[in-house]
């Protein structure tokens, strides 16, 4: 009985679907941009245990009233500085894109990067995403990228934004951890050539056999549109094009998988003692 006490007295309740704090997550969502407090909004029990065990501040957590047994179990992991408020179901389905919501979302204030912080690291392993439309593939690279040990994204002109609902799910928490930073294409060339890092873009059947790639060093794949590709413009930049071995009749690779492939690649070399990349192909 106690327990509940609290969790009554923790919860404040919001019964109106004008009200400023509901209003602000819907505007979250609907934007898929930082508000002007640096917040971006995620959805789902999942992503919200993600952003505590991340170390990320989150200012305010929404309950809808079919969720209050989750409350229960997730309050004691937040700030005793989180605002958690409880919503009807009806005002919280509202609030959120999703069509069968799971009853939690908040409002996270995510790390920032800047594109010098980023290009800095170490043998870089930077993927460029330049038109890139599909926010599960956007998620799913993101994704791929902090398990393999990259050390940013770029995100260029004409890419869908990171900070979409399904980009941020399809990351399982990777888009609230790893660097990134928006930039445009011609900075991005700019300031990679500048530190000597590597431009690769891939091909479906032309270009350098994967395996036979160098990828030890600082390296920046380029990963295009799901569709079209990269432009030939963008390819022009690229200092070497990669091409993922596969079956010929097979047309090409989703533009993740491409991305995921060469990572794995990479991290592989990285891991290898030197001289024995070559002897394992």
């Amino acid at each position: 009985m106690a327990e509940h006490t609290t969790l009554g007295i923790r919860l404040r309740r919001i019964e109106s679907p004008q009200n400023s704090r509901v209003k602000q997550l819907r505007r979250a969502f609907k934007d898929a941009a930082p508000n002007s407090d640096g917040e971006v909004a995620v959805e789902g029990m999942h992503m919200v245990e993600e952003a505590i065990r991340s170390g990320l501040r989150i200012s305010t957590v929404y309950f809808s009233e079919s969720a209050r047994e989750r409350a229960h179990k997730l309050l004691p992991q937040l700030s005793l500085h989180t605002e958690t408020l409880l919503l009807p179901d009806v005002v919280f389905e509202n609030a959120v894109p999703t069509e069968t919501p799971q009853g939690i979302a908040a409002l996270v204030t995510r790390k920032s990067f800047t594109l010098e912080k980023i290009l800095a690291a170490d043998h870089a392993l930077l993927l460029v995403l330049a038109g890139l439309q599909d926010p599960g593939n956007l998620g799913t690279i993101a994704r791929s990228a902090e398990a393999f040990g990259a050390q940013g994204l770029l995100i260029a002109e004409g890419t869908v934004s990171p900070w979409n609902w399904k980009a941020l799910r399809a990351s399982a928490g990777s888009l609230l951890r790893i660097p990134l930073a928006e930039t445009d294409l011609a900075t991005a060339f700019r300031e990679l050539k500048s530190r000597k890092i590597r431009i690769l873009a891939t091909s479906s059947h032309r270009g350098t056999p994967l395996p036979q790639v160098e990828l030890a060093g600082a390296v920046a794949l380029l990963i295009g549109n799901e569709g079209a590709g990269l432009s030939k413009a963008v390819m022009a930049q690229a200092d070497e094009i990669v091409a993922i071995p596969q079956a010929e009749h097979v047309e090409s690779l989703n533009a993740a998988i491409a991305a995921s492939v060469v990572l794995y690649e990479a991290i592989r070399q990285r891991r290898s003692p030197p001289g024995r990349i070559a002897s394992e192909v």
